[in-house]
C-alpha cells in the first residue's frame, strides 16, 4: 500500500472516530424520555416482552402489547394493570402484514400515535441440522425477519415526519455468532442484525434511533415453550441448565433495564451478558477459530434420532435434569413472566 493511501486511510479513521465521539457527547446530554410516550412491544405477554413491558411502565411510558394468544395477553394486562400501567393487548399474528397493519390502527386509534417499537416477538426450535426443515427456516425468518420488517415499516414514515422515535430489535449473541442446534434461529437472527444495524445508519439523519440488541443467555423462563426436536428430552435439558445458570445467563429484569437505558442514550447495540461480549469480541477477531472450537461442542451434543422432525415444547420434554434444582432460577422466572399457563 502506497504511504499516501495509508496516510488518507489514517486521517478518514481519525475523522469518522471524531465524529463518533461528538455524537455520542450531543445523545449523551439529551437522553430520550420514555414518560408519556406510546410504546409498542410485539410478543410482549410473557418472557423478555412482558419483563420489558413492566420496566417501561416503571420509566411512565404507555403500552401496547400485542401476542398471539389472547388468554397470556389477558394475564399480561391484569399484571401490567396492577402495577399501575396503562396497557392496550392486541391479538396479532406477526407474520401476517395484514394482521400487523391492523394492530397498528388499533394503537393508534387509542392513542393516536406510535413513539417506539420494540420488536421482541420470537420463536426458539432446538436440534441438529439433520432434523431441521425447510418450514422451521421459514418459520423463523417469517418470525425474526419479515414480522418486524413489516411493522418497521408501519411506524418508521410517521417517526421520520415527528423527527424523532426509537426502534428496538430484539436479536440474539445468535445473530452475531452461530451456534449448533440453532441454525434456523441463528440465521434470522443474522437477518435482523443485518436490518438492525442497516437502519440505524439510514434513519439517524431523521431523528429515529434504532438499537440492535443481542442477548447471551437469559433467565426468562421461556424454555419451556421453546421448541425441541431429535433426541428432545436431552436438548430440553442441556438447554434449561445453560439458561439457568448464573454463571452461563444473566436476569431478565437486569437485560430490561440495560435494553432500556441504551435505548434511551441513543445507541446503536447492546450486547447482554460478559460471555456474549466475549463470545462476540473472539468470533469478531477469530471467525474460523469460532467456528472451528464450536465444531467441536457439536461432537457433545445430542445427535439426530428420537422423535426426528417432529417438535416437542419443552413443558413436554421434562426428565431427571429439567425440571430439577438445577433449574430452579429459569422456573422461578417463568412462574413470574406468564410461562407456566401455556
Amino acid at each position: 500500500m502506497k504511504e499516501e493511501t495509508r496516510q488518507l486511510i489514517t486521517k478518514v479513521a481519525i475523522a469518522a472516530s471524531a465524529g463518533l465521539l461528538v455524537r455520542a457527547a450531543i445523545n449523551k446530554g439529551r437522553e430520550y424520555s420514555f414518560r408519556n410516550k406510546v410504546v409498542l412491544i410485539t410478543g410482549g405477554s410473557r418472557g423478555l416482552g412482558l419483563v420489558l413491558a413492566r420496566e417501561f411502565a416503571r420509566n411512565g411510558a404507555k403500552l401496547a402489547i400485542c401476542a398471539r394468544d389472547t388468554e397470556e395477553l389477558e394475564r399480561a394486562r391484569n399484571d401490567l394493570s396492577a402495577r399501575g400501567a396503562e396497557v392496550i393487548t392486541v391479538e396479532c399474528d406477526l407474520t401476517k402484514r395484514t394482521s400487523i397493519d391492523e394492530l397498528m390502527a388499533r394503537v393508534r386509534d387509542n392513542y393516536g400515535r406510535i413513539d417506539a417499537l420494540v420488536n421482541n416477538a420470537g420463536i426458539i426450535e432446538v436440534g441438529p441440522v439433520e432434523v431441521m426443515t425447510l418450514a422451521d427456516f421459514r418459520k423463523a425468518m417469517d418470525t425474526h425477519f419479515w414480522g418486524p420488517l413489516y411493522a418497521l415499516l408501519a411506524v418508521v414514515p410517521e417517526m421520520q415526519r415527528r423527527g424523532e422515535g426509537r426502534i428496538i430489535n430484539i436479536a440474539s449473541i445468535g445473530g452475531k455468532v452461530s451456534v449448533p442446534h440453532l441454525l434456523p434461529y441463528c440465521s434470522s437472527k443474522f437477518a435482523l442484525v443485518g436490518l438492525s444495524e442497516g437502519l440505524h445508519a439510514e434513519l439517524a439523519k431523521d431523528g429515529v434511533v434504532v438499537t440492535t440488541v443481542c442477548p447471551g443467555l437469559m433467565r426468562t423462563g421461556s424454555a419451556r415453550n421453546a421448541s425441541f426436536k431429535g433426541k428432545h428430552r436431552a436438548e430440553f435439558a442441556l438447554f434449561s441448565l445453560s439458561a439457568a445458570l448464573p454463571l452461563t445467563s444473566m436476569s431478565a429484569e437486569r437485560a430490561a433495564r440495560q435494553i432500556i437505558a441504551a435505548s434511551r442514550r441513543g445507541d446503536a447495540e447492546v450486547i447482554l451478558s460478559i460471555q456474549a461480549k466475549v463470545a462476540a469480541l473472539f468470533h469478531g477477531i477469530f471467525p474460523g477459530m469460532s467456528s472451528e472450537l464450536f465444531g467441536l461442542v457439536n461432537e457433545f451434543l445430542p445427535a439426530a434420532g428420537g422423535i426426528g422432525d417432529r417438535s416437542a415444547k419443552g413443558k413436554d420434554s421434562a426428565s431427571v435434569v429439567a425440571p430439577s434444582i438445577l433449574t430452579a432460577l429459569n422456573d422461578r422466572a417463568a412462574i413470574r413472566n406468564n410461562e407456566m399457563f401455556t
